[in-house]
Parts: structure tokens; C-alpha cells; sequence
């Protein structure tokens, strides 16, 4: 794992059970998103993200690069099946897990999703 400062904004692919965790993104759904803080790992900055965002806890393991607008994906295992009360869109306000077949995705996470069986 890198030590590496993260950069520019962080996209969390958080994977269950054949399913991708999605917020409210615009008009539709996307990955959890957001911008590190000075000195955060995109591991560190990816699973604070997604616990800010939706309350479940999860443990960035593995960054997919650099992809559109110099965004990095992080993938995240999940670690707890239900979110805390502090997230900003838990279950009941808008977060889900979700196949991704009809989901607008970063190439560098779609690329990943085709070849790697979720877990």
C-alpha cells in the first residue's frame, strides 16, 4: 500500500454481494465522492468519505488511479452491513446498493467491474 498523498477529488467503489454502494449524484446515482484532507492517503480519504457520506464503515484497500478529471478511485471493502445514524444519505435517505449495468461510471471502475468478480 502507498503512502502517497491523495490528490485531486476521491470516488469510492465500495462492492457487496455482486452489488455497488451509490449516493444521489445530480440527476441520478453515482460513487460516494469527496476531496481529501492535507496529507490523507486515497485509502484514508476514500473510507472517511464513505462513512461521512453514508455512514457505513469500510477500509480502502486498493487505488484504481488517476481517472476522468484527475479523480481517483478507491476500491473499499465494506465492513459493517448497516450504516451509523451520521451519514448524510443512509438506506432511508437515498444511499443503495446496487447493480451497476445502467450506472454512468468512471472507465477506470468500469474497467475494473468487468474484470474482477465482486465480493
Amino acid at each position: 500500500m502507498s503512502l502517497e498523498e491523495a490528490e485531486g477529488g476521491i470516488r469510492a467503489v465500495v462492492l457487496y454481494d455482486g452489488r455497488l454502494l451509490l449516493v444521489p449524484e445530480g440527476d441520478g446515482w453515482g460513487l460516494p465522492s469527496g476531496t481529501p484532507q492535507p496529507a490523507e492517503t486515497p485509502q484514508a480519504a476514500a473510507a472517511r468519505i464513505v462513512y461521512e457520506v453514508t455512514g457505513y464503515l469500510v477500509d480502502g484497500t486498493e487505488p484504481l488511479g488517476p481517472g476522468e478529471a484527475a479523480e481517483t478511485a478507491v476500491v473499499c471493502q465494506l465492513l459493517s452491513e448497516s450504516p451509523s445514524d451520521g451519514g448524510r444519505f443512509t438506506p432511508d435517505r437515498g444511499a443503495r446498493m446496487e447493480e451497476t449495468a445502467d450506472t454512468p461510471l468512471p472507465s477506470t471502475v468500469r474497467a475494473y467491474l468487468q474484470g474482477h468478480t465482486p465480493v
